[in-house]
């Protein structure tokens, strides 16, 4: 049965309008941005086939369009989608990070990371870069590497960090396949950072470890010493 013949208060896009995009599942919401399903599978059947097929939302609206082509209904257009979608989504909190004070918000800083890197094949290190209100300016990569190395030299940060005229930096890579738990390099590197960092008086506000489906703050974690200054 298609979604037209459903009860009105069961349909996505009439429950979305009536109580808000919040209460609708994962799949509702896919189905909305599908639109139309394929040969005997409504939108809603189709959503819920392919989050089975990727197994969450994050790694279907991440997946290659030579990938997403392989599935019926699916290809260059549900690619375009998805990538337009996050990309918006990024750029949002990416908004709310340059108006607002971001040690203040560390779940949005989180959120914005996991989004620019959760999905990334190969590890790849990142530096947001803040002004004296700890308000974004912006950010940076650092490097990109295999899935297992890479390498991210101190004086480089240290000096994009005073080019950029930088009061405050947070660091910031992806383990890809991995857990976000942060390794003993991860760590020993994160404090010769922030130890080079104090030198020339900007402060590290924190190391975040991303993966696709988690992140980890060194700074929540303890590995990082002491506080930043005021």
């Amino acid at each position: 049965m298609s979604i037209k013949h459903w009860p009105e208060g069961e349909r996505p896009r009439e429950k979305l309008l009536e109580r808000g995009a919040g209460v609708l599942s994962d799949a509702e919401l896919l189905a909305i941005l599908l639109r139309v399903g394929t040969r005997g599978m409504s939108a809603v059947d189709l959503a819920r086939y392919l989050l089975n097929e990727f197994g969450s939302l994050g790694r279907l609206m991440s997946a290659e369009a030579r990938v997403l082509s392989r599935y019926k209904g699916m290809g260059t257009a549900s690619f375009t989608q998805f990538a337009v979608v996050k990309e918006i989504g990024r750029r949002i909190l990416s908004e709310e990070l340059q108006q607002g004070v971001v040690l203040n918000n560390p779940r949005a800083v989180a959120d914005y990371l996991r989004l620019h890197l959760g999905h990334e094949k190969v590890e790849v290190s990142t530096a947001l870069l803040l002004n004296s209100q700890n308000q974004l300016i912006g950010a940076k990569e650092l490097s990109r590497g295999t899935v297992a190395e890479n390498t991210v030299y101190i004086r480089e940060v240290v000096k994009l960090a005073l080019e950029e005229y930088a009061s405050a930096v947070i660091i910031a890579h992806n383990h890809p396949g991995g857990t976000a738990m942060p390794s003993e390099n991860d760590i020993l590197f994160t404090r010769r950072l922030q130890r080079a960092l104090d030198l020339v008086e900007i402060d590290l506000l924190d190391h975040f470890i991303i993966t696709a489906n988690e992140s980890c703050s060194m700074r929540g974690g303890g590995w990082l010493d002491g506080m930043p200054s005021e």
